[in-house]
């Protein structure tokens, strides 16, 4: 299917519980920053993946903190691209057993914890911050690691770095914090999680 097809960004549904709100603030500002027709643009050249879920309702897997952030630039539209047609399973735990098979859901708090199938919020806005999915992102742009097509490596690296930088040292000071973490993730501990680069 076309990845130009169009969707009314308030109208997807997420597959996870967070977002890293500093992230979200940044790709906000971009946006907003951006002509209408730029705006138009870049959302083509950064379709959403979707699957299609009960009664038709489009399912994000991938990209919510671009999603979010164009809902809070004011941004109408945004454009997305069908991962799989799974309408066919109407009863809710079987649609969302047939998306953790496939690795596109992620119902894991900002503390780490999972949580039922049910917790997962209907709508963008109600995804809560992790604030160690915004140090995931920025240790990732700062070169701590690379980009991965893994399903959810973000928040595989939220938790490394929730079970090694104290929640403290990351509300005191956010820059410092993602120095320790990209020193972190360049150690011979962070082998193995996805995207990893060593020294």
């Amino acid at each position: 299917m076309s990845k130009h097809q169009t969707a009314v960004i308030a109208q997807l549904r997420p597959t996870q519980l967070t977002i890293g709100k500093l992230e979200v603030e940044e790709k906000k500002q971009r946006l907003a920053a951006m002509k209408p027709k730029e705006q138009e643009k870049f959302l083509q050249a950064h379709p959403m993946p979707a699957v299609i879920g009960p009664d038709k309702a489009l399912y994000i897997t991938d990209h919510h903190h671009l999603a979010r952030a164009a809902l809070e630039a004011n941004v109408q539209t945004a454009c997305f691209m069908v991962e799989a047609d799974l309408s066919k399973l109407k009863a809710p735990q079987d649609f969302w057993l047939e998306m953790d098979t496939r690795l596109w859901v992620h119902p894991l708090d900002e503390n780490g914890v999972r949580h039922h199938y049910s917790s997962i919020p209907y709508h963008l806005m109600d995804l809560v911050d992790d604030v160690y999915r915004s140090l995931a992102g920025y240790v990732r742009d700062a070169g701590g690691y690379e980009k991965t097509p893994t399903a959810f490596a973000e928040f595989i690296w939220a938790d490394y770095f929730r079970r090694n930088v104290a929640i403290e040292d990351v509300r005191a000071n956010f820059h410092d914090a993602v120095k320790a973490a990209k020193k972190l993730a360049r150690s011979p501990h962070a082998k193995g999680i996805p995207g990893y680069i060593g020294k």
